[in-house]
């Protein structure tokens, strides 16, 4: 039986003869692209190609591409594990083709591999294609019929509508007509008792698309129209997983040798075993089998758990993962981390960015884990008694109160639902959430309009390694509307802006034309397209530009960009070569550094890593940049970065061979000289596993020195310049505290007596021992304290205390254990419902005792009153 791997290195070395160029894997998070957070098509990174923004380095390509669907239009979450083929992370074999063959070969090929390589049997294979759209003016794709006609029986060639077969990789962007091959996996008994022409896109578990080829003919426009690309091409993507259980001759994606291993060992941490059922059980096997593969594999690539935008994604997978192995294997402490050992080894020699950041990425997993098994158990709890009390459905209400409190994703909520046939209310959630939205931040909406081609030309170089200005021509633009403000962006021919990217921010400057100026303000990339934001636009387009980098802040910017590279070098020397880069931000004003690191950098080390930065600055070393082959660069032990793409040729930044190499598309100083001094002004955690590094170099250290120098001398004024300013802080530092400590014994005194004076104004209130009154005490801790000192002098009582604290209402609220028993009253509802309304705040707070505190203290009177009116 063939392996995975066989099966994989048939591929590539098959579409090798057939005169295609072999590439890596793009990471499966993307960058520089605005439409998507990740890679979900093995097209992704050639759609520049397709757009005819960039010219293809080879027209004849072949890969096999990590890919991830589980949000936006291609979302296989729901399915993956209640079936046996649906995926989030997933392989897509892919051959393509730009501007060179079309239908004629790709359907050749397509059938030629399947047949005499993988050696399908030809009668359980169906092909579909394109039946046109009357709407969209688009005609059956009949030269695809007639390709399929030389190879295929004729009844065996089914007809697919736009939404099966017109592929789209969003709302707007490169599309075209496809046609899919379809596998009949049945049994022969099977087959004869029904076609399987009649199961084919019918959602059947065994008879299954594998191959999608699609023709890439259009652009889809903002107004839905179609217009024509520059050139034709062919972009054809392979399910892996599902090619290998057809080949391997299983039922399942999950009995093949890419899930096995990872299934044995969930078996062997468990003590239990797959039976490949629908059991929770089962589908509990198959979700953590291939969800630790998404997690793993997009933290290897640079996207740690978060929780916003593709972070966010991150995590919820991994908590869907955590509350399967919690609920249906009954294992309640971290599983997943021990996964990645497996996975790692696996595909040791396919991806390798994992196994090179093994220990790095457990680290995460299993903290993330850890954090979420610590409310998984409260919230299942919370779920249980939501669930008890409703009759039909789960508010959004409460999805939101599960997911803001308990960190429950909505999926996951609505997963549990679904177990118990009911429903999430989830407009209701998608209010709250906006509602949250909207109290942290003014919603953000951004409409980028079509381009507008005003000249000839699809070159976009970059010259700004060499030039700080140049004349060049204005290709096209577009309007962009964001927060209610109108901006545009320009494509030029050639530019030396920067375009941000590797954490360094974009240039800005000016486009000089005869009768005005234009200001660039920021300098992005949308995938390999370089694009300047101006706030207007040039009057006339007919006339050659000069374009115009503001020279200051690039000198600045590159500095602290190869401050950088000396940062990350001292790093390694003195904390372990397991330091990687995590992410930075290069700018004018500061650089930020994340990196790999498991523990806070005493100041010993932070010390040294200062002075080695420094004696490389002092030494005036040159910052030498070539462009080598990636292959001659790795080899030379130039550092490049997990989750960037590299094509053949790299450009290598070196800072003494012997301390710095690293694989860097930034600008930077021609010597270490050039950086003055570095100084770190920061050193944090910002994740599992990632410590966060901010620092200074040139006219910013020099600043920040000036600053502080200053900040020093105003102390030792406000000391009356003593000899020895440590030792007159210390002394100060020793006498407020000294102070503090009489000040509280004091406030303990007036306590005990206002206590006392309390415990005499006891009234009953409908055989309730009652105690409510308006105090003066310092602080909103002391509040508390009165009302448990009161609650040991008076039996079963109900003390409502209220003061006015800086101006603003703090209350409150103590029930007695018995009393609250007997009369059923609950202390943190009354505060949310009777009191935080009357003094315009709010609160909370456990069954016998709850606080609030709001902006009218005028109304604290009432809130007595509100009490003694309730009992």
């Amino acid at each position: 039986m063939m392996t995975s791997a066989d099966i994989r290195n048939r591929f590539l070395e098959f579409f090798k003869s057939k005169q295609h160029h072999i590439v890596a894997s793009a990471p499966i998070v993307i960058k520089n692209d605005p439409t998507l957070m990740f890679t979900n098509a093995g097209m992704n990174q050639f759609k520049d190609y397709f757009l005819g923004n960039q010219q293809a380095p080879y027209p004849r390509i072949a890969d096999t591409q990590k890919c991830l669907r589980v949000s936006g239009k291609h979302n296989d979450l729901e399915e993956v594990g209640v079936d046996t083929y649906h995926h989030t992370m997933f392989e897509m074999l892919g051959n393509w083709s730009f501007g060179d063959y079309f239908k004629k070969e790709a359907i050749e090929w397509s059938w030629e591999f399947l047949t005499s390589v993988l050696n399908i049997p030809k009668d359980r294979l169906y092909v579909v294609v394109f039946e046109g759209d009357k709407k969209e003016g688009l005609p059956k794709d009949e030269e695809a019929a007639t390709e399929w006609s030389r190879w295929i029986d004729a009844d065996r060639i089914l007809l697919g509508n736009k939404k099966d077969n017109f592929w789209e990789m969003g709302d707007t962007g490169p599309c075209g007509p496809c046609t899919e091959i379809h596998v009949d996996t049945r049994a022969d008994e099977e087959r004869k008792k029904i076609d399987g022409k009649s199961l084919v896109n019918a959602d059947h578990p065994q008879v299954i698309e594998i191959w999608n080829n699609v023709f890439i003919q259009f652009n889809r426009l903002k107004d839905g129209s179609l217009e024509q690309l520059p050139a034709k091409h062919v972009d054809t993507g392979m399910g892996f997983e599902r090619l290998v259980r057809i080949i391997q001759g299983k039922h399942s994606n999950y009995d093949t040798d890419i899930f096995i291993g990872t299934v044995d060992k969930i078996g062997e941490i468990t003590n239990q075993k797959y039976q490949g059922t629908d059991s929770k059980a089962d589908i509990a096997f198959r979700v953590l089998s291939d969800h630790i593969r998404a997690i793993s594999f997009t933290i290897a690539d640079g996207q740690l758990p978060s929780n916003t935008g593709a972070g966010y994604v991150i995590r919820r997978i991994l908590r869907r993962a955590v509350r399967y192995y919690y609920s249906y294997l009954n294992y309640q402490q971290p599983l997943l981390f021990q996964l990645v050992p497996v996975i790692s080894k696996q595909f040791e020699n396919v991806f390798p960015e994992l196994h090179k950041q093994e220990q790095f990425v457990t680290k995460v997993i299993r903290e993330e884990e850890e954090a979420f098994l610590r409310t998984l158990e409260k919230g299942l709890r919370r779920i249980e008694d939501i669930i008890s009390n409703s009759s039909k459905n789960i508010s959004g209400q409460d999805a939101f109160e599960l997911y803001d409190t308990y960190g429950f994703p909505l999926d996951l909520t609505r997963l549990i639902a679904t177990e118990r046939n009911m429903y999430v209310d989830e407009a209701e959630f998608n209010s709250e959430m906006q509602k949250q939205k909207n109290r942290s931040r003014a919603a953000t909406t951004i409409d980028t309009e079509d381009w507008i081609n005003v000249n000839e030309g699809n070159t976009n170089e970059f010259v700004g390694y060499d030039s700080l200005e140049v004349n060049a021509n204005i290709l096209k633009y577009r309007k962009v509307k964001a927060k209610g403000k109108e901006a545009y962006q320009l494509v030029l021919d050639k530019t030396p802006f920067y375009a941000e990217s590797g954490g360094q921010v974009g240039d800005t400057g000016e486009l000089i034309m005869k009768n005005e100026k234009v200001k660039i303000v920021d300098t992005k990339k949308e995938n390999d397209l370089i694009i300047h934001f101006t706030e207007k636009l040039p009057a006339a387009f007919n006339e050659q530009v000069i374009a115009k980098v503001d020279a200051i802040k690039r000198k600045h910017t590159a500095i602290h960009h190869s401050a950088t590279h000396l940062l990350h070098a001292a790093l390694r020397k003195i904390l372990g070569t397991h330091v990687a880069q995590k992410g930075s931000l290069v700018n004018a004003d500061y650089l930020r550094f994340d990196f790999s690191h498991f523990s806070k950098m005493d100041e010993d080390e932070i010390r040294q890593v200062e002075q080695i930065v420094n004696e490389k600055i002092r030494e005036n070393i040159p910052v030498v940049i070539r462009f080598l082959p990636k292959e001659e660069a790795m080899q030379t032990g130039a550092m490049a970065l997990f989750g960037e793409k590299y094509g053949d040729v790299v450009r290598v930044v070196t800072i003494d061979p012997t301390y710095s190499l690293e694989l860097c598309g930034g600008t930077h100083v021609g010597a270490t000289g050039e950086l003055g001094f570095f100084k770190l002004i920061s050193e944090s955690a910002i994740a599992a596993g990632v410590r966060r590094i901010e620092a200074v170099s040139g006219l910013a250290a020099e600043k920040i020195i000036n600053e502080q120098s200053q900040q020093f001398q105003q102390i030792k004024e406000v000391l009356k310049n003593p000899m020895d300013v440590l030792k007159s802080l210390t002394s100060l530092a020793d006498e407020n505290a000294s102070l503090k400590k009489q000040i509280e014994k004091f406030e303990e005194k007036q306590l005990k007596s206002l206590s006392n004076e309390l415990a005499q104004k006891v009234q009953t209130v409908n055989g309730i021992n009652f105690v409510g009154e308006i105090v003066e005490v310092p602080n909103a801790d002391a509040l508390k304290k009165l009302a448990f000192d009161l609650k040991q002098k008076i039996k079963d009582p109900i003390i409502a205390l209220t003061s006015s604290i800086e101006s603003k209402a703090s209350v409150v609220l103590l029930f007695g254990e018995a009393i609250s028993q007997q009369k059923n009253l609950d202390a943190s509802a009354v505060i949310k419902q009777k009191i935080a309304p009357l003094i315009k705040g709010g609160g909370g707070g456990q069954k016998t005792l709850a606080t609030a505190g709001g902006q009218d203290a005028s109304a604290l009177s009432k809130v007595i009153e509100a009490v003694k009116a309730l009992l």
